[in-house]
């Protein structure tokens, strides 16, 4: 079976960095996500590989494109 974890650095950094710049909580990326703050926490530490799916919420969440998330810093 292919490996379907996402790249830890493409991610959980973009990830932190952008919740970072719009100000918000992990609290309230979790909220608005749909998601448990603890498994958020996991994502971001590198600890849970989130779905697909689970990607698209944080994004929105984020207020930002998928693909804002794993461009290259």
């Amino acid at each position: 079976m292919p490996d379907t974890a996402i790249p830890d650095l493409a991610f959980n950094t973009a990830m932190r960095v952008t919740k970072s710049e719009k100000d918000l909580s992990q609290e309230e990326v979790a909220h608005r996500a749909d998601i448990h703050q603890s498994y958020l926490s996991g994502v971001e530490t590198g600890k849970r590989n989130p779905s697909i799916l689970v990607v698209e919420r944080i994004a929105k969440a984020l207020g930002v494109d998928v693909s804002e998330i794993f461009k290259p810093t």
